[in-house]
């Protein structure tokens, strides 16, 4: 899977991640049978705005200019909650299912969880990453905005909330969410966001390109800004030798910790081996050679952020066309 995965693919290699279009029709291809009957068209309706949000032709906004945080992040990250809902509700108690509605506020929710960092026409910063800090409350506010567009008014507030499951801004066990399955849902989500970044075929590659440069931006790495927060890297190479430990945290305080093991739900949607997990450890594993060996330079993919030129090439472009068994495959 390492040496024959695109770039930009997901982790079975099989959607085309960089292309709001093919993540639309993998994730209406989960939630059409875990929740027959119900109408989709939210889910259409939220793609459309999240490719012309990040293309920058959404009256308001100025497109994506961050590089880790991209479009293909979140368009991974709404795959990625798809198919944990998937493995949640077909195998839970019914008492326990989350329900269409919530399901689809969940894929919602994760496709626009880092919208905070695209920039609004009247903001005076120069790039979205200066809002690394405060980012997911900017995400529940385009959101509050978004809602009431496609029937979800009434899920605003909790929208609000459940968003912070995937950032820093509050910490986890402060968040108002009071219901067992709301809660579930951030649980999902917040484990949908680390998988789907962690994952990526250039995660490593795209800590030291886009991350580090990201995190200068913002004042968390480098000299760092005039009032602005302390540094916590000074150098790329401290970012990547303390990847390791970050990810060890991610595990132990979130992933298995806060989040209770949510991720296993990623087990039962693919009724075996979790691609996922498996490369997230190949990562940890060069990553911790690499260390040892002090040789950096075995890093050699050349990641592609995909902003808002990439975005406005997909509206543009014709959907290419597929087969029924190649639908089948892309889910």
């Amino acid at each position: 899977m390492n040496s024959k995965r695109r770039n930009h693919y997901d982790v079975t290699n099989t959607v085309r991640i960089s292309h709001p279009a093919d993540v639309c029709k993998a994730v209406k291809g989960l939630l059409a049978p875990l929740y027959p009957h119900v109408d989709l068209s939210p889910i259409d309706h939220a793609f459309d705005v999240f490719t012309r949000l990040y293309a920058g032709t959404l009256p308001g906004y100025v497109g994506c200019d961050t590089w880790y945080h991209d479009a293909q992040h979140s368009l991974d990250c709404a795959l990625a909650m798809a198919r944990l809902l998937d493995g949640h509700e077909r195998h839970v108690a019914p008492g326990k299912w989350l329900g269409a509605r919530r399901g689809l506020l969940g894929v919602i929710i994760a496709l626009f969880h880092d919208a905070g960092y695209i920039r609004r026409t009247g903001d005076s910063a120069s790039n979205g990453a200066e809002f690394t800090l405060t980012h997911v409350r900017r995400s529940g506010e385009f959101l509050a905005t978004l809602l009431p567009q496609i029937g979800f008014a009434d899920q605003v507030e909790l929208t609000h909330n459940v968003v912070h499951f995937t950032g820093y801004e509050i910490a986890l066990d402060e968040i108002c969410v009071s219901h067992p399955q709301d809660r579930m849902l951030g649980f999902l989500l917040g484990t949908a966001d680390i998988l789907a970044q962690t994952s990526d075929r250039c995660y490593l590659e795209k800590c030291r390109d886009f991350l580090y440069r990201e995190f200068e931006i913002c004042g968390l790495a480098g000299k760092g800004r005039p009032n602005g927060p302390k540094p916590i890297y000074r150098s790329v190479r401290e970012l990547m030798e303390k990847t390791p430990e970050y990810n060890r945290k991610l595990w132990e305080e979130r992933l298995d910790g806060y989040f209770r093991s949510a991720w296993r739900y990623m087990d039962l949607h693919f009724e075996g081996s979790n691609p996922y997990v498996e490369q997230i450890r190949l990562h940890l594993r060069d990553i911790a050679r690499m260390i040892r060996s002090r040789r950096f330079a075995e890093l050699r993919r050349r990641p592609v952020a995909i902003g808002a030129p990439q975005m406005r090439r997909c509206i543009r472009a014709p959907r290419r066309p597929s087969s029924r068994g190649a639908a089948r495959a892309n889910v």
